[in-house]
């Protein structure tokens, strides 16, 4: 087998001479995804072929895993000549998206996310002598906080409830290979090379804006502008100033609430300067390979350098947001990639109890 050829195993099947490829990871997206195409070679081909909607699956570029799932549609299809099938699918993480989320009374008591997250994802996948098999869950971040009572509103999806646990905790969560949910922060694994203008780079284009940045972030108490003429010092908390804003621009953030609202809403206001900053420096670029130097697939969450001279642009950490891996007539085997600072990633401080202010929030060191 090739390097670069796509395999879906699904039962016994192994499956491969597609003609067309894209398989899609983020740190951002969740679920990952692919659509292929194949057309058929000689007749009777696609008599043998039995590819269903719902099958398990497992999609893998050369050796290595890239999507663990369910093939989502299958659409065979005739035309002068020709006989073809086109197939798509998602990872196991697609059910947290698209389903309710389930726990006997509604309520999680005294867990992390990574608890909670687990108890919700252990009711999906196929029964195993009436035992769902479950999605697994796993985290890197060792310092995640204790929630004291989580409630489920009823229609709001598992993934809803997860998202809003893991901002709270600063952590993203997203998918692996292997079809389980991931709770991280924005990655420090170095791959073991990057991208460099006249060797491995096609094209790129870089997105540089000023329109997201400001250059005061102000955190006030309360949204009424009362006894201006005593001074601010009564109502404003904290101001958080942004060097890269060459002209005076204003944010306004209100705290959502005494106590711990207040410190959440410094930090908030220390997270949209980091964060804008980050979302305001992005690089997308289409290379000639699907892996590194190593031979390793382009992976979400890593770090790697980036060297643009014609677009004067030059980093030695940037982070990979997402990755496409594609094949086709038109475009060859290429990945296309989506890249921006480490900070562009830092999770939303919010704050889960905005008339008490129970519970801490966990902010990466």
């Amino acid at each position: 087998m090739q390097a670069d050829d796509l395999t879906i195993t699904s039962g016994d099947l192994n499956i491969t001479g597609w003609t067309d490829i894209r398989v899609t990871r983020g740190i951002e997206r969740l679920p990952g995804d692919f659509s292929v195409g194949m057309t058929e070679r000689f007749p009777g081909e696609f008599d043998r072929l039995s590819i269903e909607p719902g099958a398990a699956c497992q999609v893998l570029l050369g050796d290595d895993p890239v999507i663990t799932g369910y093939v989502g549609r299958v659409g065979p299809g005739i035309g002068p000549g020709s006989h073809f099938i086109r197939a798509n699918g998602r990872s196991k993480c697609a059910d947290l998206i698209d389903c309710a989320a389930e726990w006997p009374g509604g309520q999680i008591s005294n867990q992390t996310v990574l608890g909670i997250a687990q108890k919700l994802a252990s009711v999906y996948g196929p029964s195993i002598n009436g035992v769902p098999e479950g999605i697994q869950v796993s985290s890197d971040v060792t310092d995640l906080p204790i929630l004291p009572q989580s409630n489920l509103m009823l229609g709001e999806s598992a993934f809803e409830v997860i998202d809003r646990m893991a901002r709270f905790s600063a952590v993203m969560a997203y998918d692996l290979a292997d079809g389980s949910l991931f709770l991280s922060r924005a990655g420090t694994r170095r791959a073991a090379s990057g991208f460099t203008e006249g060797v491995n780079v096609q094209t790129a284009y870089a997105d540089f804006s000023a329109d997201l940045i400001y250059s005061d972030y102000n955190v006030y108490i309360q949204s009424v502008d009362t006894y201006t003429d005593l001074g601010l010092g009564g109502n404003r908390l904290h101001t958080v100033k942004d060097i890269n804003c060459k002209r005076h621009r204003a944010m306004v953030i209100i705290s959502e609430g005494g106590g711990m609202g207040n410190d959440i809403a410094i930090k908030r206001a220390q997270w949209e300067a980091a964060r804008r900053y980050g979302r305001s420096r992005v690089i997308r670029l289409t290379t000639d390979s699907w892996r590194d130097v190593s031979g390793a697939l382009w992976e979400p969450n890593t770090l790697v350098p980036v060297y643009l001279p014609k677009l004067k642009f030059i980093s030695e950490s940037m982070l990979i947001s997402e990755v496409t891996f594609l094949r086709g007539v038109h475009t060859g085997t290429v990945a296309e990639l989506i890249l921006m600072p480490p900070e562009a990633f830092l999770p939303q401080p919010i704050n889960l109890t905005p008339l008490y202010g129970e519970f801490s929030q966990a902010v990466p060191q």
